[in-house]
């Protein structure tokens, strides 16, 4: 366990830029796999290298009857969301889709809880819902009334992935049996499964692996080693470490993080309208999860 606490800081902030990071190595590998292929490749790799990480902090590998139908839910959401999350990426721009969806998860998640649990609104908390939605809008360039742009396929897929996540955090949270690592384990495990099952030949995938050059290699380590199972370990070790809400502030360095490493590596332009949006979202997720902008600088 890291002790150091700005050490600490170094790390999540790493973990952060490898999520953002991920919708970079998406493009890249959309050239070589299709959407099915990806998942199994990320989750497969993933659960076998998170098993050791689970062994060494000692949680325990058994779960119950609950956990495992919670798993099943979860693990249905997470394909969905892993397969718009490609397509809209396929067909759109790396750093608009990483702008937008992690901007939009959260103020997604807080709608669909409080239509579940019947919560009434407040008017500090409707502002930021107003003030988000304006933030998606520009960030959608509605304003320039072009119905093809608005409506694209891309952006219809990477608002449906902003819906699946959601659903999968909020089957993840009902866990409360098992650790979340574990039970992020058995997903992918899952996953890797349903999968490999009805979607992928993969004696076919295994002998197309041999033929990709150093940039798949490249991508496919960085999105599953460094942006799976390092940016999630590092992400459960510091909900224990530093509590969730101070963890969950370092996730707005993802979509800053995709639009920077898009730009750099895919050339992708960074719109007026995307960074405009996107800091309203922002802060309207700072006043829905009642965050203090300044709460890390004054520890």
């Amino acid at each position: 366990m890291i002790n150091s606490k700005p050490l600490f800081y170094i790390f999540i902030v790493f973990a952060m830029i490898f999520w953002g990071a991920s919708w970079v190595n998406v493009k890249f590998l959309s050239s070589y796999v299709n959407e099915y292929e990806l998942i199994l490749l990320r989750m497969g790799i993933s659960f076998i290298c998170m098993f050791p990480i689970i062994l060494f902090l000692r949680h325990k590998i058994k779960i119950d009857l609950k956990t495992s139908v919670l798993v099943l839910f979860a693990s249905i959401s997470l394909v969905l969301y892993s397969i718009v999350f490609f397509l809209g990426v396929d067909h759109g721009t790396a750093g608009f889709g990483g702008a937008l969806v992690t901007t939009l998860i959260p103020i997604n998640t807080y709608l669909i809880l409080s239509a579940l649990n019947k919560k009434s609104i407040s008017l500090k908390h409707s502002f930021a819902l107003i003030l988000g939605g304006f933030g998606v809008l520009t960030m959608l360039n509605i304003w320039s009334f072009d119905i093809n742009e608005i409506f694209s396929i891309e952006n219809i897929y990477f608002l449906l992935a902003s819906i699946f996540w959601p659903i999968l955090t909020i089957v993840s949270a009902k866990n409360t049996e098992t650790s979340p690592m574990v039970f992020t384990f058995y997903v992918y495990i899952l996953s890797s499964l349903f999968i490999s099952i009805f979607y992928v030949d993969a004696s076919l995938l295994y002998e197309n692996l041999f033929t990709f050059d150093s940039v798949f290699w490249i991508n496919l380590f960085v999105i599953t080693i460094l942006a799976t199972v390092y940016a999630t370990t590092i992400y459960f070790i510091g909900i224990n470490k530093l509590g969730t809400n101070e963890v969950s502030s370092f996730i707005f360095l993802v979509p800053s993080s995709a639009l920077i490493l898009s730009s750099i590596f895919l050339d992708e332009k960074i719109t007026f309208t995307t960074i405009f949006g996107m800091i309203c979202t922002i802060i309207a997720i700072y006043i829905l999860n009642n965050l203090s902008l300044f709460k890390l600088f004054r520890k």
